[in-house]
């Protein structure tokens, strides 16, 4: 038997205009994770009014995500709410790969993240994809058949679109990057124990991957060697730093001493917060804000 456990978010912003009777000019932004979930609401001029943040303790990451979730949603006014004029749900999972689109076959979706993994998909997974039209490729991911109908019967006959984190990191970096006058930057977005590298030059993607790392010494190799492979000084590369990390860390200082063109980011000129969320750090949370971007 599983017991209810009260889960209560580390981080609650709602602007005074919210109102969440008003969900079918809303947008529903949800970010799924083994170890936390996140929740973000913007209206239709994507004005992003009301953001929740939730971390598992470690006693739960054990726990399957669809024993979990039923805690949040439980009477939850907001989650309870709709109909929504759009749900879009983040896969944080490690298992993706990126396939141009000119190559991509809808019947080999399963195949090309079996390439990746070294084994086939377990019988409770299966491959989703989203295409990246202006990118000119697709993110193919796996997403669990219990966690996808645990959404579908939360909101039935709703529009729910599935995405990968990455996909919402490639989208938000594009925002920026489009609004850049730097020709080349890299993109570093931080989660405990992980980053996400995404290069772009020329003010097009030329990389994207993920590593996990146990100390920063790796975490330092991983992005030096990447910078190396890209063609991009250490001296003079812009890098932009999101996510879970501080200028008093120890990723921040060791990275800084090998790369002198840290800085934290901003939030992607394409989506506006409320002013509720001026105290929020503006580089925290970008994934979740690339999901308020996916339209575009």
């Amino acid at each position: 038997m599983q017991l209810a456990v009260t889960l209560s978010p580390t981080v609650t912003i709602r602007a005074d205009s919210f109102d969440p009777r008003r969900t079918d000019q809303s947008i529903l932004c949800l970010e799924v994770g083994k170890d936390r979930f996140q929740v973000l609401v913007q209206n239709g001029r994507k004005q992003a009014l009301y953001l929740e943040d939730y971390t598992f303790p470690s006693l739960l990451t054990d726990r399957l995500l669809t024993n979990v979730l039923p805690d949040i949603f439980r009477d939850h006014k907001v989650l309870s709410a709709g109909p929504w004029q759009e749900i879009r749900i983040g896969i944080n999972s490690p298992s993706f790969t990126l396939v141009p689109q000119q190559l991509y076959r809808k019947e080999y979706a399963s195949s090309y993240l079996a390439l990746m993994r070294g084994s086939e998909l377990p019988a409770h997974e299966f491959a989703q994809a989203f295409l990246h039209a202006n990118e000119g490729f697709l993110t193919v991911f796996n997403l669990e058949h219990p966690l996808a109908d645990f959404f579908s019967e939360m909101y039935p006959l709703q529009p729910l679109t599935f995405v990968h984190q990455t996909s919402t990191l490639v989208r938000a970096t594009a925002d920026l990057d489009r609004h850049s006058l730097t020709p080349n930057t890299v993109y570093l977005y931080f989660e405990d124990e992980f980053v996400t590298i995404l290069c772009r030059k020329d003010h097009q993607l030329h990389y994207c991957n993920r590593f996990g790392y146990k100390n920063v010494q790796d975490l330092v190799y991983y992005v030096l060697y990447i910078l190396d492979e890209q063609g991009l000084p250490t001296d003079s590369s812009s890098i932009s730093l999101y996510g879970e990390i501080t200028p008093f860390s120890e990723a921040y200082i060791e990275l800084s001493r090998f790369l002198p063109n840290l800085s934290f980011g901003q939030i992607p000129p394409g989506l506006s917060l409320a002013n509720e969320f001026d105290d929020l750090p503006a580089h925290r949370y970008l994934s979740l804000y690339g999901l308020g971007l996916l339209s575009e």
